[in-house]
């Protein structure tokens, strides 16, 4: 048997991932089985249609991610097997584009989260936190971390970089949560989708003749200057405001971490130089969505590790997968905050790789400097299998994070 017929007819069994709801940072168990079956399996998810190609090593993960071979646009005209029940991205938002599109629509923002741009909230941003922080010992124990302090800070400095006034928050963070629960329905869903997106088709429309920092002047520029449209505008600002509060929930299972290991804290608090790294680590370590995101599709013939993926079949990358690939991260079942190098990619990989990665790390640090430092007795108020997750969530994190100190 020739090596290319071996590639062609080699089909691993369709297995079904369920995606139920994890307790904790539990890593899912499907998904540790279809690693060890193989670096390329076949997965079918709770919706949408047919069976797609599942990419797990770290190698492998980051060659689909970057090569061209794999587009994101042709998903749109597919019904591909997937975790969330409805499917509504809006045809020409950036997460659907390919280079060269995709390429444009981004420089028009990057200004923004570069380090320089990143660096323009750093000071109201650590005020911001300090406030938080000031009420919540103000309050005293016990106290709900994360309507304290998870998940207003992130919310505070995504509308600032994005521009958004800071009495429009609290309608921001009520879309967010309807856009990304699978619980409530196609059309909530929907609906919140096209409230938010009227929002910043008006905000950006006021600004096409700014000059000003923040990411909704930015693209106000780029539409007054005819680079991209004012939906292509709209849904890239949708994206970044809903990518924004992420950070809540991975912050949420990174003090949750924190605070049911305490030598992990405790490490923090006498070594706070090595906080840069450990929030790497943690980053890693962290099974920050259920499931997988968004597929590709393959548009001609590829090999990847023995395996033939053939034109117009889809194909999903975990990112959780690759940051467990032993190959790359020695005992990767280990929180090591002495590992080094750590090249992980919680942030992805490629054109797609989150542009707020810079944004989100900077909060990380925020974070924890302030909540070791300024409360150094904090640690759960109840046992850790009393800390409950969020369910019917695409993106995992806890409900609450009940502290006391």
């Amino acid at each position: 048997m020739t090596e290319r017929t071996t590639l062609s007819e080699v089909r691993p069994p369709v297995r079904h991932w369920p995606a139920v709801d994890l307790p904790g940072s539990e890593f899912d168990p499907v998904l540790a089985e279809l690693m060890a079956e193989g670096p390329v399996t076949r997965i079918q998810l709770p919706n949408g249609e047919g069976w797609a190609w599942l990419v797990t090593r770290y190698d492998d993960v980051r060659r689909v991610a970057n090569d061209p071979r794999f587009g994101r646009e042709a998903v749109m005209d597919k019904q591909v097997t997937r975790l969330a029940p409805h499917f509504i991205p809006d045809r020409g938002a950036v997460g659907f584009l390919d280079p060269p599109d995709h390429t444009r629509l981004r420089r028009s923002v990057a200004p923004a989260f570069t380090s320089k741009g990143v660096e323009r909230v750093r000071e109201k941003a650590r005020a911001t936190l300090d406030d938080l922080v000031d009420d919540l010992l103000r309050g005293g124990p016990p106290a709900d971390l994360t309507s304290a302090v998870l998940g207003p800070f992130p919310i505070a400095v995504i509308c600032e970089l994005m521009g958004v006034p800071a009495g429009d928050r609290h309608s921001m963070h009520l879309w967010t949560q309807l856009i990304l629960s699978s619980s409530h329905g196609k059309e909530v869903s929907e609906r919140a989708k096209r409230e938010m997106a009227a929002y910043f088709s008006d905000l950006i429309g006021l600004r096409e003749s700014s000059n000003g920092e923040d990411v909704t002047s930015l693209l106000g520029a780029a539409v007054g200057r005819s680079e991209v449209t004012l939906e292509q505008a709209v849904g890239l600002a949708v994206l970044l405001q809903i990518g924004g509060e992420a950070v809540t929930a991975n912050s949420g299972q990174l003090f949750y971490l924190l605070l049911t290991r305490p030598g992990l804290a405790e490490r923090l608090r006498a070594e706070p130089e090595i906080r840069p790294r450990a929030i790497d680590e943690l980053l890693r370590y962290i099974p920050h969505r259920n499931a997988v995101g968004l597929s590709r599709v393959a548009l001609e013939d590829v090999d990847i590790a023995g395996i033939r993926i053939r034109a117009g079949e889809p194909v999903y990358v975990s990112y959780l997968a690759a940051n467990r690939d032993p190959d790359v991260f020695p005992d990767p079942e280990t929180i090591d905050f002495s590992r080094s190098p750590n090249p992980h990619l919680a942030f992805g990989f490629g054109p797609h790789y989150c542009p707020g990665g810079m944004l989100a790390r900077l909060e990380e640090e925020l974070l924890t400097d302030a909540l070791l430092d300024r409360v150094p007795g904090l640690r759960l108020a109840v046992p850790p299998d009393q800390v409950f997750f969020r369910k019917g969530a695409l993106i995992r994190g806890p409900e609450a994070l009940p502290v006391t100190w």
